[in-house]
């Protein structure tokens, strides 16, 4: 950064225009400007600068308050002669600098669900999310879905070479759809080593709020520029296998007082995320059993040693991050290789291979490594008798205000498999109160598994299972995970919650 431009002066008098290029930050000082007098944005929220002929264009995401939301600021203006090269040379060294070893102008295939959630997904793309893009130059390909599996069937013809990331602005039923399309496309590896990245404007939104955090995840413009400014994330994907068909799930599966919360409540999806809580109440006032028999190849148990490996893992991920987004980074010479999975090891994996460079995958879908296995062989826990609940999955949040799998990695090679014995009423909607923290982590009618894969035998056929959000027959299945298979785009390197021991337990 030494030996490049760091200020700027255009105009005169009134109309001056002074421009700051520190370390970390880029400030602008614009007298005459009524509504943004003055500007000043960390240099990842710097979407473009450039000299075109005569006119300087600058486009940021800048906040009025401290908690106001992200809004979309230009700068633009006349340059004269003299000032021409000094104008250049800024904004060249502003690009640098804000994009850091990072793709400019991406191509993106944009997925837009017109009545995902409360509806209004398509008037939020035209009014936030379309201008943020083109500011940033992005070459967009629209397709505002119009039916179910429309999403699949294109993803599983998606010209691969086409596209360096795919959108979805919905919510995480049409991240099922995508991920499932690239299972059936022809070169489905490649495929999966397209990053997918999610604009909240569904009802749960799980997978944003896991990439972005609780508070970012309502704004659309930092969805938006994780989009322009993330690197590709690696996350483990699963194998939903029922009735001889194979299916790929990304983030949960559940059955019980969870399905019945998630796809029960289906007709009050115009209230938003309230209608989980409000279904949740009911069916904890109804405390109904499920009967179950479930066995599990667990990893680990010990939820202490759990929130350790989650805590280490996690700060190797964001060194890593942090590293890549140092101004002066650049690509690495190549690849960086993905340790080989181990099926039969859990606890702490590494999380710090993320970059933008896709990771190398084998050619095709990964082979079923548990679909015969003997569920009497060491490492099988068997649990056969009615449960209020089974909630396995990927990602800490499973919605705005629950966190069901706190110690939840991206790439550990591991789902995480939570069994609710019955309990009582006033213990169940006590839970609440912590959930957002994920303090039910620690109940004791609550098992909590790392494992490798787990097969379900339900004994009635009546009920909600719910994949990814999605309904499927409550059928026998079987789930197994497959490390690093997916990509998605992340601004962190990892998921965005804190978790830790209670003091009691440290």
């Amino acid at each position: 950064m030494s030996t490049i431009p760091r200020h700027l002066s255009l105009g005169s008098g009134a109309n001056l225009s002074k421009f700051s290029l520190d370390h970390n930050e880029l400030l602008v000082e614009r007298v005459a400007d009524k509504k943004w007098p003055k500007v000043q944005v960390p240099l990842r929220n710097v979407l473009w600068a450039g000299l075109d002929g005569a006119l300087f264009e600058l486009s940021v995401l800048a906040k009025k308050k401290a908690k106001a939301p992200l809004s979309l600021v230009h700068v633009t203006g006349t340059v004269r002669d003299a000032d021409k090269n000094a104008a250049a040379a800024f904004a060249d060294a502003l690009m640098a600098a804000a994009y850091p070893a990072l793709q400019r102008q991406r191509r993106l295939k944009v997925f837009i669900n017109p009545k995902s959630g409360p509806g209004k997904a398509a008037a939020l793309w035209r009014k936030k999310i379309e201008p943020i893009f083109r500011a940033a130059k992005c070459d967009l390909d629209l397709t505002f879905t119009s039916r179910r599996q429309e999403a699949q069937d294109i993803a599983a013809e998606l010209p691969l070479d086409r596209y360096d990331a795919v959108v979805v602005m919905s919510g995480d039923g049409l991240i099922h759809e995508v991920f499932n399309g690239y299972a059936a496309h022809a070169q489905p590896a490649k495929a999966f080593s397209i990053p997918v990245a999610p604009i909240p404007s569904g009802s749960g939104n799980a997978l944003a709020i896991n990439l972005l955090g609780p508070d970012d995840a309502q704004d659309l413009a930092v969805a938006a520029l994780n989009v322009i400014k993330g690197r590709p994330m690696s996350i483990d994907l699963f194998s939903f296998t029922q009735g001889g068909r194979r299916h790929i799930s990304f983030m949960s599966q559940s059955i019980g007082l969870i399905a019945d919360v998630d796809l029960g409540t289906d007709p009050l999806r115009f209230l938003g995320g309230q209608r989980f809580i409000l279904g949740f109440i009911y069916e904890v006032i109804r405390c109904k059993t499920h009967p179950l028999k479930v066995s599990i190849k667990v990893a680990d148990s010990d939820k202490r040693k759990m929130v350790r490996d989650m805590q280490a893992a996690r700060a190797q991920a964001q060194a890593a991050h942090t590293a890549l987004d140092a101004p002066d980074a650049s690509p690495p010479a190549e690849p960086p290789k993905a340790p080989p999975p181990q099926p039969e090891q859990g606890g702490q994996a590494s999380e710090a291979t993320n970059g933008e460079q896709h990771q190398p995958k084998p050619a095709g879908l990964p082979e079923l490594k548990y679909a015969n296995a003997d569920m009497d062989e060491d490492g099988w826990v068997t649990f056969d008798r009615p449960l209020m609940y089974l909630f396995a999955g990927k990602g800490p949040f499973v919605g705005p205000d629950v966190v069901q799998f706190p110690v939840s990695l991206p790439t550990d090679g591991l789902i995480d498999v939570t069994l609710q014995d019955r309990a009582g009423r006033l213990a169940m909607l006590k839970a609440i109160d912590g959930a957002e923290r994920g303090e039910h982590f620690w109940l004791e009618s609550q098992h909590y598994y790392k494992a490798h894969a787990y097969r379900v035998e339900p004994y009635t056929t009546k009920g909600w299972l719910s994949i990814d959000g999605e309904p499927y027959p409550l059928e026998p299945f079987q789930v197994e995970v497959h490390q690093r298979l997916g990509t998605l785009l992340s601004m962190y390197g990892c998921y965005q919650l804190e978790f830790d021991l209670p003091p009691e337990k440290r």
